[in-house]
């Protein structure tokens, strides 16, 4: 990679030209450092993201998925993941910062990346103040590849611990398809309903797929007032 023309090596050219300029292997290059005998960074990082499939899968991996590739160690997996927590920890910061109607792509992007990647469905429940500014982004229920058992009583319990104004409720598909089920749609008119009794509402509910999102409230399925 040293042979290249300065302009790019990944390295120059995120200096030169900005991080957006650079690809998926390009960044990914920036943090593997040095390729393996006869193949660049940039190849070993496009073959990582060949043999994942997809660049969320890659993250998701494990310790022993990565490992298993020639040049490929547990110090390199663990600085993917530190870099992608450092990501999803800017992201919950901004939402603390400032209201979630300020920065719904925020809100979007921090939800893809806390769950999107995930092979089993969570459901997460953010708590918000009454400025709507996130007070804890909290994992409540983990389930199996298909299906997430949902308590609303525990999720009215956690809300008035937290002294929330109003929530916005979110699971993963892992399917990939981010579109709701009827059994959703029946949860999320389920909650809205039993919020209404402690006065907190439910602002909407987000489903989150790798390469995918469903809002309720995009879709006009929810009512967003807050008064």
């Amino acid at each position: 990679m040293t042979e290249w023309p300065k302009i790019e090596q990944p390295r120059e050219k995120l200096r030169a030209l900005g991080a957006a300029a650079l690809n998926d292997a390009e960044l990914l290059a920036i943090f593997l450092r040095v390729g393996v005998k006869g193949k660049s960074a940039v190849a070993l990082a496009q073959d990582l993201l060949h043999h994942f499939g997809s660049l969320p899968r890659l993250l998701a991996c494990t310790p022993e998925e990565l490992t298993r590739i020639h040049g490929m160690g547990i110090s390199k997996w663990s600085q993917i993941q530190a870099a992608y927590e450092l990501v999803k920890r800017s992201l919950e910061e901004k939402l603390s910062e400032n209201s979630i109607f300020s920065s719904p792509r925020c809100v979007r992007e921090f939800l893809q990346a806390k769950c999107g990647k995930l092979p089993h469905e969570v459901f997460l429940c953010l708590h918000l103040d009454s400025r709507l500014h996130l007070i804890e982004c909290q994992e409540l229920f983990r389930g199996s590849l298909t299906h997430t058992a949902v308590y609303p009583r525990e999720i009215l319990k956690e809300a008035l611990s937290r002294n929330a104004s109003a929530l916005i409720v979110a699971h993963n598909h892992p399917s990939g398809n981010p579109l709701p089920s009827e059994a959703d749609q029946e949860l999320t008119n389920m909650l809205s309903k039993a919020l209404q009794l402690v006065d907190i509402p439910l602002l909407d509910h987000c489903i989150v797929s790798g390469s995918g999102f469903f809002s309720f409230s995009d879709a006009g399925l929810m009512n967003n007032d807050i008064n």
